[in-house]
């Protein structure tokens, strides 16, 4: 991926009505009010509006959830999950933030620890990996 030159701005909108099918890989921050069936994966940040629905696995630096995500999340840095909105999958961060109604149906790993975050994150995800080839 190219360098980002910053992390304010938005470089991609997914908008209202707008419906994408297949895996995205995309450089820096972006919001997402439509509809994504695949994986997206950024090295930026990621805003997930209230209408949003997101069919996949989200990759990101931290992720800000108002919509539905039927999927796994791995954010390096945060995950915040607003009031009303739905996760149905794993969620693992360096720190997890969950608003009152808000749904998580999965696991949920959340270390501070950078290093141990690394090591714990690593290993969840090769058993994770695992358990999807035994499954086939």
């Amino acid at each position: 991926m190219a360098l980002r030159t910053d992390d304010i701005s938005i470089n991609t909108i997914i908008g209202k009505g707008s419906a994408i099918s297949g895996n995205m890989k995309v450089n820096g921050f972006i919001r997402i009010d439509g509809d994504i069936d695949g994986s997206l994966e950024t090295d930026g940040n990621v805003i997930v509006g209230e209408n949003a629905r997101i069919r996949g696995d989200l990759t990101a630096k931290s992720v800000i959830i108002g919509g539905i995500i039927k999927g796994n999340i791995k954010a390096n840095e945060s995950v915040k999950i607003l009031a009303d909105a739905a996760v149905i999958g794993d969620v693992i961060s360096r720190k997890v933030q969950v608003d009152g109604s808000a749904l998580i149906h999965g696991h949920c790993i959340s270390i501070k620890d950078e290093a141990e975050y690394g090591k714990i994150s690593s290993e969840y995800l090769q058993s994770r990996a695992i358990k999807e080839k035994v499954s086939l």
